[in-house]
C-alpha cells in the first residue's frame, strides 16, 4: 500500500550538478510538488560522483540522488516516480488508472531512450566539442515529431488536462536541444507545450550555458 506524506519531515536533499537536465527534472519535479529542499553541488568535474562516499549512495556514480529520510534513491525517472508516489496523493503527477499510468510510463521511456540518445547526446556533444553521432538527429527528429503529434490533439503528453512526470521527464532536454544544434521551430505544438509546464506555478529552469558539462550524469 502506497503511503502518502503532505511534506517531508526535513527537507529532500538534491545532489545535483547545474548544467544536466538529469538532475534539473528533479530538481524541476521537487518545486512543482513545493517540496523542501536541500540542493548538495556535486563537481562532476572534479569527480566527486566518483568518490566512495557518493558511490555508496549510487554506485553508478551519477547524478542526481536524493536523500529524504532513511530513502536513498538514484536515477532520474525513478526517484519522479517515487516523488509522485509519495507527496502526491491527488494521482495527478502518476495516475493510478492502469491504462493512464502505463501512458505515463511509455512517456519515461522515451526519456531514457530517444531523448537520451537524441537531443541530449547531441546537446552533450556540442558542449563538450567531442563528435556526435549522426543518429542523434535522427532519433531527436523522430521523438520530436511524435511529440508535436501528441501535443496537437491534447495539452500534455499524457494527459489532456493535466501534466504528469512524463512532462517533467521530457521537459528540460527538449527546451534546451537548441544548445545541441536541433531547432524546434519545425515543432509548433512542442513549443506551445514548453510554454505551458514553464507558466506551472513553480516552475525552475536550467540555465542555458554554452559551457561543456561533466560526465556522470544519468
Amino acid at each position: 500500500m502506497t503511503t502518502h506524506a503532505a511534506a517531508p519531515a526535513q527537507p529532500i536533499k538534491l545532489y545535483h550538478f547545474a548544467l544536466s537536465g538529469h538532475s534539473h527534472r528533479v530538481q524541476l519535479f521537487l518545486s512543482l510538488l513545493n517540496l523542501p529542499t536541500e540542493v548538495i553541488l556535486v563537481d562532476l568535474r572534479r569527480g566527486e560522483q566518483k568518490t566512495p562516499a557518493f558511490l555508496a549512495m549510487n554506485p553508478f556514480g551519477q547524478v542526481p540522488v536524493i536523500q529524504d529520510g532513511d530513502v536513498t534513491l538514484a536515477d532520474s525517472n525513478a526517484i519522479l516516480v517515487y516523488l509522485a508516489r509519495r507527496y502526491d496523493p491527488s494521482g495527478q503527477w502518476l495516475p493510478r488508472d492502469p491504462v493512464e499510468e502505463a501512458q505515463v510510463q511509455r512517456w519515461l521511456s522515451a526519456a531514457a531512450g530517444l531523448l537520451a540518445f537524441g537531443p541530449s547526446h547531441a546537446r552533450a556533444g556540442v558542449l563538450f566539442k567531442r563528435p556526435i553521432e549522426a543518429r542523434a538527429y535522427t532519433l531527436a527528429e523522430g521523438l520530436f515529431k511524435v511529440m508535436d503529434a501528441q501535443l496537437a490533439s491534447q495539452r500534455f503528453l499524457a494527459s489532456t488536462s493535466a501534466p504528469t512526470i512524463a512532462d517533467v521527464a521530457l521537459y528540460t532536454y527538449t527546451a534546451h536541444a537548441p544548445e545541441g544544434g536541433i531547432a524546434l521551430t519545425p515543432y509548433p505544438h512542442v513549443q506551445r507545450w514548453l510554454a505551458d509546464i514553464e507558466a506551472l506555478p513553480g516552475f525552475v529552469g536550467m540555465p542555458k550555458s554554452p559551457v561543456a558539462p561533466a560526465a556522470g550524469a544519468a
